[in-house]
Order: C-alpha cells, then structure tokens, then sequence
C-alpha cells in the first residue's frame, strides 16, 4: 500500500452522514488521509444539524458540499483507495466504477436527516450518528495499511462497519 490514501464516502443524499465522515476523516487523518464524500442523487445542501454537530465538535466545516458520486467516477478524479457507503439506500445501488479498484465496504448508520421528533431529539440522532462514524473512522486509523495485504484489510474494514 502507500502512505497517503484517498478516501470516498457514499450515502444517497450526501447532506449529512457522508459529509461528517469526510470532516471527521480529514481531520483525524490529515497526516495519511484526504477523503472525499458524495451522493447517488445528492440533495445539494449539507444540512445545518450536521454543520452544527461538526462545529460543536470543533471540526472544520469550510468547503464541505454535497455533490454527486459523478465527480469522482471521471478520469481527472482523485485515485481512491478506499470506498465506504455509510446508508443502506447507497449500498443497494450499483455504484460507478472506480478507476483502480479501490477498496470497498458497507458502514451502514441510521439516517438523522430522516429523523422525526422534538429538537433534542433530532440532535440526539445526529450526535448518535456523528460517534459512530467517529468510532469506525478511529478503528480504521488504527489498521496497520502499509504491512497488511488487501484481502485482510478488506476483511478488517468490514469487521468494523460491524461495530
């Protein structure tokens, strides 16, 4: 493997768990990661709960946008090493193909966009979002990528979607 890995995350909309878990990736792994995130039919706003989630957790939110997964099927896209849909809607669609298959696998996480209820409520479901994809994200940092072989980091990021 390299030392510098670029990293995709897929949901359908791409206005809230997808874009915490590129926030979340850039800073944590700023040192070996630049990940990216993106939607199959983008709603084209990041929600403001995600925003205030990332914000309340001190993280970056400048650039973050919702886009759609076609930017990063064209040729002059980053190369991606790692793919990871974090709803179920993404991972029942055929995804694009990707230019050096990368990596892939399933993170799934209860939609907070989709969420009804009182307002502590609602920030409740995107806190709840926002740890569990801090947790996965934290696990797979730990992963020794540069000695292990493809087959058994699959099987380890699966194992942490899991988790």
């Amino acid at each position: 493997m390299n030392d510098h890995y670029n990293v995709l995350f897929l949901c359908t909309g791409n206005s809230a768990r997808s874009i915490m878990a590129e926030a979340i990736m850039n800073y944590k792994g700023r040192a070996n990661f630049t990940a990216y995130s993106a939607g199959s039919h983008p709603s084209g706003a990041v929600r403001p709960e995600a925003i205030a989630q990332l914000e309340g957790a001190h993280l970056p939110t400048d650039g973050l946008r919702s886009k759609s997964w076609d930017e990063f099927a064209k040729s002059d896209a980053p190369k991606l090493d790692f793919v990871f849909t974090v709803c179920d809607n993404a991972a029942k669609e055929v995804c694009p193909f990707w230019p050096g298959q990368p990596q892939t696998a399933h993170w799934g996480v209860p939609d907070p966009a989709a969420f009804r209820g009182t307002e502590e409520e609602i920030k409740r479901a995107y806190r709840d979002a926002f740890m569990t994809l801090e947790r996965r994200i934290s696990l797979f940092l730990c992963l020794p990528l540069a000695s292990i072989d493809k087959m058994a980091i699959k099987k380890e990021i699966d194992k942490i979607g899991q988790q």
